[in-house]
């Protein structure tokens, strides 16, 4: 399925174009503006004032695709104070009053005329790898963002590469996607959000626009095309994820048992630092894996469930990721194909950059899928959904034998903030509500809660993990939860090893059984067990305050209230038994 131009979209009324498409066609249909190639934009990039190259080549397979020389090395784009995502800079369009909407349309306006001062440059490209979900997206900005340019191209797919694939496609109700940047806007306005300096993230999901103002930082430019491209596949009927999902098939075990277990495939939802790629792209579930096994990843961070079709799409083939624990000689770095906000040092002669966030923190690197091994741009149906939560009350793991209360968890998904965000000191020491771990929707999270419902009953079973440590003595002593434990938890999973009983607090929730879970992690039962936690009292009053948290931020969302029986239905299921 691909996407329509704004032609097509609007070609029985084209005074139904709104104002923001409008202002993106008309710039976009500029003859001055020169349209790139991923090698044209490597090379402007490479000029780029704020880019520097390095002596680290780029991974030769990704080189070849995108057409750069042979030889090309790694770009290091640097930035100043902002080195993350900046939520609040966001302006819907559409939910502004009619006279905030003139005076942005008007502010819009004037950027773009600024905007046209300098020299011009776009790209396109297609998100989404499967021949069933495509859309075409264009960038535009001036040549002094080129980097973020080619990096877009790296991240998504050069049109050029998918061209025949997209023109077999059928037509889907939706536009094409627009992004327009320009990092040097400035505004200091205090209707814009302004922390670091003035930014701007204006968005029209209605028509598939974005405009980043004001923002040098990639990940905006990533994560507004996936932005668009999640309320599309929303659009028509399918469940948005940021998460990762990977396919495990043991049919080639040589134990019976696990061959008879055939496929198996699982999602983990969570923002930045909670293991949703740790748990996603683990080559073997640290050695848990049995002898045989093969592995699939569709994606660590973006895909769409079709339920209709009981399928997974990927959107993009590189992988977005931060380089804090990637020390240079890392096996991941041969597979690098840019880098942002890197300390560079020379060694032996050579000019490399470092990783391990020494520079600043957020360090990122856009990474070749094929540091995944195999890997493929469908899956099937998810067997199992995993929310990744940073709630000290909850114990490692917990099965949902109730829908309500496993949609009501993800909709309610509490984690802290991180340094992958341009939030202050303050705000990263919060517990957050982030429905499903997506700070990037922008559609009425009911749409969400439905279509999770559709996933779990047509057959999904639904899980928490917690991944920040689990209540000792209080809310600050903590028992440390390792990753390894965790890892070994996915796999008992996988392969059906755990049994479960009810958890006496929290109805529709149940716990790992004794028997099974001391076979593989002695100590576990004990040391995770609600029952066993010192201070009891305090710790139950914690959890049913966590659940009323939890309660409170569901009926306060206004594009969930307006469904009072859908939301009667979360809440009755956030509550602790006293």
């Amino acid at each position: 399925m691909a996407s329509q131009s704004t032609y097509e979209f609007y070609k029985d009324d084209l005074s139904k174009i709104p104002p923001l498409r409008a202002i993106a066609e008309t710039l976009l249909s500029d003859k001055r503006v020169r349209k790139v190639n991923a090698a044209e934009a490597y090379e402007l990039a490479r000029k780029q004032w704020d880019v520097m190259e390095t002596d680290h080549p780029i991974y030769p397979e990704a080189a070849k695709r995108l057409g750069l020389p042979e030889g090309a090395k790694l770009l290091n784009h640097c930035h100043g104070k902002i080195v993350g995502r900046t939520a609040l800079a966001r302006r819907f369009y559409n939910r502004l009053s009619d006279s905030d909407q003139r005076k942005v349309a008007g502010d819009l306006r004037e950027a773009i005329c600024d905007l046209q001062e300098r020299p011009l440059i776009k790209a396109e490209a297609v998100v989404g790898l499967d021949q069933d979900l495509m859309i075409k997206a264009t960038i535009l900005g001036s040549e002094d963002d080129a980097a973020n340019i080619f990096n877009w191209l790296v991240n998504f797919t050069p049109f050029e590469e998918l061209a025949e694939e997209y023109a077999k496609s059928t037509k889907l109700p939706i536009q094409d996607i627009i992004i327009i940047g320009d990092n040097l806007w400035r505004n200091e306005d205090p209707f814009y959000h302004n922390q670091g300096f003035p930014q701007l993230a204006l968005v029209d999901e209605d028509c598939n626009v974005i405009y980043n103002f004001g923002m040098r930082y990639f990940g905006e430019r990533k994560k507004g095309t996936l932005t668009l491209a999640w309320t599309s596949g929303i659009r028509v009927g399918m469940a948005a994820c940021h998460g990762g999902i990977k396919e495990i098939d043991f049919s080639d075990c040589p134990d019976e048992e696990m061959k008879k277990i055939g496929k198996k495939s699982i999602a983990f939802f969570g923002l930045s630092g909670t293991g949703k790629s740790s748990h996603t792209n683990s080559h073997d579930n640290g050695g848990t894996l049995p002898e045989g096994f093969s592995k699939h990843v569709l994606h660590d961070d973006a895909f769409q469930i079709d339920t209709a079709k009981r399928v997974c799409r990927a959107w993009e083939p590189t992988l977005f990721d931060k380089t804090d624990s990637r020390p240079l000689g890392n096996p991941d770095w041969k597979y690098m194909v840019s880098v942002m906000n890197h300390a560079m040092m020379e060694i032996d002669g050579k000019v490399m950059p470092l990783g391990q966030d020494i520079r600043n923190p957020n360090g990122r690197a856009l990474i070749d899928r094929d540091v995944l091994g195999k890997y493929v741009n469908r899956c099937s149906f998810p067997d199992s959904l995993c929310w990744l939560m940073k709630d000290t009350c909850l114990p490692p793991i917990i099965r949902f034998s109730d829908t309500y209360l496993a949609v009501a968890m993800g909709a309610a998904l509490m984690t802290k903030r991180n340094l992958a965000e341009n939030v202050s000191e303050e705000e990263l020491k919060k517990l957050v509500f982030i429905p499903y771990a997506n700070p990037f929707r922008v559609y009425e999270l009911w749409k969400d809660v439905e279509a999770f419902a559709g996933v779990f009953d047509n057959g999904a079973s639904g899980y928490s993990f917690n991944s920040v440590g689990y209540w000792k003595s209080s809310d600050t002593d903590l028992h440390a939860i390792p990753l390894q434990t965790s890892l070994t938890l996915q796999t008992m999973i996988l392969t059906d090893k755990l049994e479960w009983e009810d958890w006496d607090l929290l109805p529709g929730a149940q716990l790992p059984k004794r028997n099974c879970i001391e076979k593989i992690l002695p100590g576990f039962y004990d040391t995770y067990n609600p029952k066993n936690t010192e201070n009891q009292a305090e710790y139950i009053q914690t959890l049913k305050d966590r659940f009323a948290q939890r309660r409170h931020f569901l009926e306060q969302t206004d594009d969930l209230n307006c469904k009072p029986q859908l939301l009667a239905k979360l809440t009755k299921m956030l509550r602790i038994k006293d």
